[in-house]
């Protein structure tokens, strides 16, 4: 079995066991290998063979015979002969917002009468590409895909291209690779990053620096914003105002260069930092307390996402929303929609974010 740590053990196990039920490995009416087996041959708990037997089960792959144990389901009972699946491929599973937009989108793949494939690519090309494979030499019915690096082009081209011609239905969430014309649902991230700066500077704020992840274009994009509120309202925005990072930076980059700013002489210090999403707003918190000053006395800060992160700290963040759990379930009913032959589908949904607005900020 394949270790894929951002998956859950239960759905990686889940996954092991429908290859070979779909190799033929395993056919119908064959008895599986008992939880003590699997867990003795995984190193996993009997708990979680129990919970992946449990969701096999629901999903009409397996069936349970009182005395006698599990046994692949025959084809009168097996259910999953009329269960279509649905791979989703996101940048990260289980961290930061991403729990939540999965969620969403399993919740209503399940009540549509759909099972759920599901992929991370670690924000790696090279995984991207790996992913698509996989889903691609499954029996899919749709993709639902978050672009890798969407900023830096899209190396993968061919794969899209083979989904395009083998008419898989596909539609791509967060963002949407510059050369592609499939549907997607998005954040107005440009719109983020305007209401973080205006809000700031509405506040009396000046020396204002920005902080954006420039291999996706969720963080072109909020820059966009961040330069355009500054430009609406007459404020000078000086070149050092703008730091770049990338995805591999994100634990470096960011900390130290906002450590160095923050240990500047007061009247030359930033007074405010907008920062890509809340888990980098998180990050600076601590460069703020290293440096031995205050949010919001010394600086005000500005998040984006409004993840749980936002409100585990011991100052809640003023942020910016994104639907995430909304956004999983958007995605799953429209392509649902899409392979069901519906007709008159809009070929974009964006959500407005709103400003929360919380201690991190002050006015000046």
């Amino acid at each position: 079995m394949k270790d894929n740590k951002q998956l859950p053990k239960y759905l990686q196990l889940k996954q092991e066991i429908l290859t070979w039920l779909q190799s033929g490995q395993l056919k119908a009416d064959d008895q599986m290998p008992t939880e003590h087996e699997i867990a003795e041959r995984f190193q996993m708990s009997r708990q979680t063979v129990r919970q992946t037997f449990g969701e096999l089960e629901k999903d009409g792959w397996l069936q349970r015979v009182q005395g006698k144990g599990t046994f692949v389901s025959t084809p009168h009972s097996h259910k999953s002969a009329d269960v279509q699946t649905i791979g989703i491929i996101t940048t990260y599973i289980s961290d930061y917002i991403f729990p939540h937009i999965v969620r969403g989108a399993e919740a209503t793949l399940r009540n549509r009468g759909y099972r759920m494939l599901l992929s991370s690519t670690d924000n790696d090309k090279s995984k991207e590409l790996e992913s698509l494979q996989m889903m691609m030499s499954q029996p899919l019915s749709g993709l639902i895909i978050e672009p890798t690096k969407s900023a830096e082009g899209n190396p993968n081209l061919s794969c899209y291209l083979s989904l395009d011609y083998q008419k898989i239905p596909y539609l791509m969430i967060n963002e949407r690779y510059s050369e592609m014309n499939c549907p997607y649902i998005k954040v107005n991230d440009e719109a983020g990053g305007y209401k973080a700066t205006e809000h700031l500077i509405q506040w009396g704020h000046r020396k204002i620096v920005g902080f954006f992840k420039m291999d996706d274009l969720q963080g072109v994009n909020r820059l966009k914003g961040f330069i355009r509120a500054h430009h609406d309202s007459q404020v000078p925005l000086l070149p050092q105002s703008v730091v770049h990072y990338t995805t591999e930076e994100k634990q470096t980059k960011p900390y130290e260069l906002a450590l160095s700013m923050l240990t500047e002489p007061v009247e030359n210090r930033p007074t405010a930092f907008v920062c890509y999403n809340d888990e980098l707003a998180v990050h600076i918190l601590e460069a703020v307390r290293q440096a031995g000053l205050n949010v919001p006395h010394d600086i005000s800060i500005v998040g984006f996402d409004d993840s749980s992160l936002a409100t585990a700290t011991e100052v809640k963040l003023t942020t910016l929303t994104h639907p995430k759990t909304d956004l999983g379930i958007r995605a799953a009913e429209l392509l649902i929609d899409k392979i069901e032959g519906k007709q008159n589908l809009p070929d974009k949904h964006i959500f407005e974010p709103e400003l929360l607005i919380r201690e991190s900020t002050r006015k000046i």
